[in-house]
């Protein structure tokens, strides 16, 4: 089973609705970046593994095998 950017995309974006969220890439290889108030308050860890429980189901079935993370609040990211 593959997945696309777009798929996962709409995905993070339906369970993580207070967010914005975007994802590139493609072949089993995805840049997730999330910017939420969700993440307030989290260490880097703990914003992983929140991502994470959504994406497991396609990393456990072959269709994700790299993802690289960028994770900020509002905050955070208007600093970058």
């Amino acid at each position: 089973m593959s997945v696309d950017a777009q798929q996962l995309n709409d995905e993070l974006s339906g369970v993580l609705s207070d967010c914005q969220v975007s994802v590139e890439g493609g072949g089993g290889k995805f840049l997730v970046t999330v910017i939420g108030d969700v993440f307030a308050g989290l260490n880097a860890v703990k914003r992983q593994q929140l991502v994470y429980q959504h994406l497991n189901p396609h990393i456990q079935s072959g269709a994700v095998h790299a993802v690289s993370m960028q994770l900020h609040t509002p905050e955070e990211a208007a600093q970058h």
